[in-house]
């Protein structure tokens, strides 16, 4: 198979050309192999590649169809999976230097899913130290450079599986997201990130199982594809008491709807605060999209205020101590992680009871205003980050520079307020910036309407392609390789 065709093909034109005994599942191994090796040396996105492993699961599968099996959705199609979620055998390592040596004990659910369904496992992709922030590098696994501009931030936390997909790596890939760790990524290398409500995806990222702010979420290159991903992964388990029961429905069925009649708001800034004009105006001229559609779109926020503070205090903080709590003292292990996870541990020491509180009452307060809102509208519309892409050498945009931690790792995402909320949201390609950096539309419904989310987003697509639109990469890098190969 021709490499360069592979890379750009979707996950569903792929499960299809290999029921329709075009192609097989080998064939896509082998194309998926030398893209890898090929790109992986210069983007840094795979931290574990084995590609015998590859090889012999793509024979079994070729195997498997031979002799009649039943073919699952996925029958063939590459993916990966983050570094930061379990993979029975494989590195467990939480992207951490002290954790170097760790071994997971089985699969998570949503990659024993994704196997059953067929799924080709291409290995784990990289992300920062416990996915703490929207960039993916740590003192382990190095820098993810954004296949769209190298030396330039993938996103983060879910910055390898985003790179992944956009190099043409891999159609699919999972990431998890936290504040926006799908979507963050997504949005700045230039494809479609999902954040489902909460308990669509069951999960067994936290130590701490009743946390309802962290998810499962597919990488792809298109909607529908991301879609197919909700498919497999959706649905009871009972390792997650917040999943969902499963519903008789299928989310690549929502796909084709009609967006005539809808009502759509849109909002500049979701009361985030600065968003910088360029991304704001490709956003603006991107949701009149919409309006082509048949849809009525209106400038409007939800009331609820600046979430920032209780989304540190009611969420960030405590969580991340709570779910991290694996030494003594963080201090001891300057130089082995980054100074900023420590000081999220440090700050967690002085946060009271009556901060929490507060944060969780704002946060019930932003759940209702935010439903009476979805009252009258049946989208929420907006940028999906304050920014495009920056230099892998700073922490955050240069406008915040010298700001507090907090307003440094939120106040440029326009994600975390559906992390808060639980409800879904989607990012998809809006456009580019004059230098060639992609930014993100992002596209939230109702609450538990991930069909919505991903209806809308297909429409979006069809009126506003970005299909035909591919990063320009290098092929090779002086950079010494950090993918492992056995």
């Amino acid at each position: 198979m021709d490499v360069d065709r592979y890379a750009w093909m979707t996950a569903t034109d792929i499960a299809e050309e290999i029921a329709a005994g075009q192609l097989t599942a080998l064939e896509v191994a082998e194309a998926a192999c030398g893209r890898i090796e090929a790109l992986n040396p210069a983007l840094n996105a795979y931290v574990h590649y084995d590609r015998r492993q590859i090889i012999d699961d793509a024979n079994r599968l070729d195997a498997l169809q031979a002799a009649g099996a039943p073919l699952g959705p996925l029958h063939g199609v590459p993916f990966a999976i983050k570094s930061l979620t379990a993979v029975g055998g494989l590195p467990a390592t939480h992207a951490m230097k002290p954790f170097a040596d760790e071994i997971g004990a089985e699969d998570a659910v949503v990659v024993q899913r994704m196997k059953e369904a067929g799924g080709l496992f291409t290995g784990l992709t990289n992300a920062p130290e416990a996915g703490y922030y929207g960039g993916t590098d740590g003192h382990l696994y190095g820098a993810t450079h954004n296949p769209w501009k190298r030396g330039f931030s993938a996103g983060g936390s879910s910055g390898g599986s985003a790179a992944a997909v956009a190099a043409g790596m891999v159609p699919i890939a999972e990431g998890a997201d936290g504040a926006g760790s799908v979507r963050i990524p997504a949005a700045m290398c230039g494809v479609v990130g999902f954040k489902p409500s909460l308990g669509r995806i069951p999960h067994s990222l936290l130590q701490t199982k009743f946390e309802t702010w962290v998810f499962h979420g597919p990488i792809a290159r298109t909607p529908a594809d991301a879609a197919l991903m909700l498919d497999v992964m959706s649905g009871f388990d009972p390792s997650d008491p917040m999943s969902l029961t499963t519903e008789n429905c299928s989310y690549v069925s929502h796909l084709g709807r009609s967006m005539a009649g809808l009502r759509v708001a849109y909002s500049a800034d979701l009361h985030i605060g600065y968003v910088d004009p360029e991304v704001a105006a490709l956003c603006r001229d991107a949701v009149e999209a919409f309006a082509k559609l048949g849809a009525t779109v209106i400038e409007d926020t939800p009331a609820w205020g600046q979430p920032e503070q209780a989304m540190w205090e009611g969420i960030w903080v405590p969580g991340f101590a709570a779910d991290n709590d694996l030494f003594t003292d963080w201090a001891d292990l300057r130089g082995q992680v980054d100074d900023q996870l420590i000081e999220i541990h440090q700050q967690a020491k002085t946060l009271t009871a009556e901060q929490i509180g507060r944060a969780q009452a704002f946060r019930s307060r932003m759940y209702d205003t935010f439903t009476e809102f979805m009252q009258t509208y049946d989208l929420l519309v907006s940028p999906t980050l304050a920014t495009a892409t920056f230099r892998l050498d700073r922490f955050a945009p240069e406008w915040l520079s010298g700001r507090p931690l907090r307003s440094q790792l939120l106040g440029w995402l326009l994600t975390y307020p559906y992390n808060l909320l639980t409800s879904p949201a989607i990012t998809v390609p809006a456009g580019f910036t004059a230098d060639g950096r992609p930014v993100g539309l992002q596209i939230a419904a109702r609450h538990r309407a991930d069909g919505d989310a991903l209806a809308a987003a297909q429409a979006f697509a069809t009126v506003r392609p970005w299909h035909d639109r591919h990063p320009e990469l290098c092929m090779a890098s002086h950079d010494t390789p950090t993918v492992k190969t056995t």
